[in-house]
């Protein structure tokens, strides 16, 4: 299986359970994984036998710029549905990994995240 990893992407959301993340809003980063078969692409140099990246892109911003959601998990779900519907003629799997770096939560840590695999993935 091939892959095509499209990593941490940078968008500003107002998404959130807290009164104060869906005023103010808050950074969120995302990385998508798809798994296609690549040997065509490989073969030809042609960009029909691929995804492209910045559609892919695309669809990450529209959805996390887009209207709020409760949880980031809806986010992802949405992300992964969204990408296996554009691209079903070729992404049989994705992986959607998806980070609220600053949550308004008490306490010291990096980062919360949830990490989703939808359709075949190896």
């Amino acid at each position: 299986m091939d892959y095509i990893h499209v990593n941490d992407m940078a968008f500003y959301g107002y998404h959130g359970v807290l009164p104060e993340e869906t005023k103010l809003g808050q950074r969120f980063r995302v990385t998508v994984s798809l798994a296609v078969d690549l040997s065509e692409a490989g073969k030809t140099d042609d960009l029909q036998f691929t995804v492209n990246y910045a559609e892919v892109y695309q669809i990450c911003q529209s959805i996390v710029e887009g209207e709020p959601v409760k949880l980031i998990e809806t986010l992802a779900e949405s992300i992964a549905q969204r990408i296996l519907q554009a691209f079903e003629d070729k992404v049989i799997g994705v992986r959607v990994v998806l980070i609220k770096p600053d949550p308004p939560i008490p306490g010291h840590y990096a980062s919360v995240s949830v990490d989703i695999t939808r359709g075949c993935f190896v």
